[in-house]
């Protein structure tokens, strides 16, 4: 069973981050329409997105991101083209919503860092504010104006993390079907987050006595990708993975998806067969690689599927 990802409060925080424009300077981004998935390859030939550049050793990703997941994904695309294009899509397409989000969070824990090491007598009353809510957002804190104690620091510190790109790949892939899940399809639900209530997305065999539970639909799947991430970083069913990924920062190293990937045997009720399927589909893609990548610089490009098949 999904533990249940966040509060409602925390996740529209999630939601609102989201909402404001992709690109770290001012203005919105430009809009790539496509009707055809073939666009989409040829948009990343143009831009040196490919798997011959890869090979080669470029770890530089554009700043694409997928602004929806269209319907004839899963009812015709999908289905048309050979599992080799599949893959390589499904990967290209979300290894920037990856980056994007540990983006984010590399954005809050270099200044969390930074306030930590100047000390409390430095903080404003804005530093303290901020603080404060991100205690909550990541549940190190019970309510968003709990003073930050040096306890509650250090464990802040420890989730506020990124998480790293194989991982959420693989992740994305074991649980949505390589984004042709009634649920990816329907509602951008890329890691069958569970939330509960009349809006949710339900299993065609939901299991009663769990109640009324569902999966979790987004606005796009940045926000699915962000929100993964964010409960990860949260839940106390991943403090093997907190854990872990402090050890590997403690020691000068950097946390790996194969090695933060043994740590999700609660993830999933298979236990440690998901931990398995995980490394199996991080081995058999060449996935420990994409751990290098990285954001180009740049304007961001947002691809806007159109068409046939382009809204639900």
């Amino acid at each position: 069973m999904k533990p249940f990802q966040r509060t409602l409060s925390r996740v529209l925080f999630v939601c609102t981050l989201l909402a404001t424009p992709l690109a770290s300077g001012a203005g919105v981004a430009d809009r790539f329409e496509f009707e055809s998935y073939v666009q989409i390859a040829e948009l990343f030939e143009r831009l040196d997105y490919t798997e011959a550049a890869w090979q080669a050793g470029i770890r530089e990703v554009p700043r694409v991101f997928l602004a929806d997941i269209p319907p004839r994904w899963r009812d015709k695309t999908s289905k048309s083209v050979t599992v080799k294009v599949k893959k390589e899509l499904f990967f290209r397409a979300l290894a920037p919503l990856a980056l994007r989000s540990n983006e984010l969070i590399l954005a809050e824990r270099t200044r969390l860092l930074a306030l930590r090491e100047a000390g409390a007598g430095t903080w404003s009353a804005g530093d303290q504010a901020w603080l404060s809510e991100l205690a909550f957002r990541y549940g190190v804190t019970d309510a968003e104006n709990e003073p930050m104690s040096p306890d509650a620091l250090a464990e802040l510190s420890a989730r506020v993390d990124i998480v790293p790109v194989s991982l959420a790949l693989s992740q994305a892939a074991e649980e949505s079907g390589w984004g042709t899940s009634r649920f990816a399809a329907q509602g951008n639900a890329l890691f069958g987050q569970w939330t509960w209530g009349p809006h949710a997305m339900k299993p065609a065999q939901q299991r009663s006595k769990l109640g009324n539970y569902g999966i979790r639909a987004f606005g796009t799947p940045l926000e699915s990708v962000a929100a993964y991430m964010l409960n990860l970083n949260s839940h106390r069913a991943y403090a093997k993975l907190r854990a872990r990924r402090a050890e590997l920062r403690a020691a000068g190293e950097e946390p790996t998806g194969w090695l933060l990937a043994e740590m999700l045997d609660k993830y999933s009720e298979r236990g440690a067969a998901y931990v398995k399927s995980l490394h199996a589909i991080m081995r058999v893609n060449r996935l420990t690689d994409a751990d290098e990548a990285y954001l180009a610089e740049g304007p961001d490009l947002l691809l806007v599927p159109v068409g046939e098949g382009a809204s639900r």
